[in-house]
């Protein structure tokens, strides 16, 4: 697997990594799931935050119930 670290990927590789992850389509003129995500992954394709920053950021918020 190649790595997704900012340094080792070129902002339209993190595009394309979150649209991949999300199931996005491309075309996002009908879609506002970006919009009502609870992470703001803007950050890293910008390239200044890790994916795993801004995952870890939002876990502390989340309860697991069992």
């Amino acid at each position: 697997m190649k790595s997704i670290l900012i340094k080792d990927t070129t902002k339209e590789e993190r595009e394309k990594i979150v649209s991949e992850s999300m199931g996005c389509g491309s075309d996002c003129s009908m879609c506002c799931a970006c919009g009502s995500m609870e992470i703001d992954y803007q950050a890293y394709i910008d390239g200044k935050k890790e994916i795993a920053e801004l995952n870890a950021a939002y876990r502390p918020n989340v309860m697991i119930g069992h």
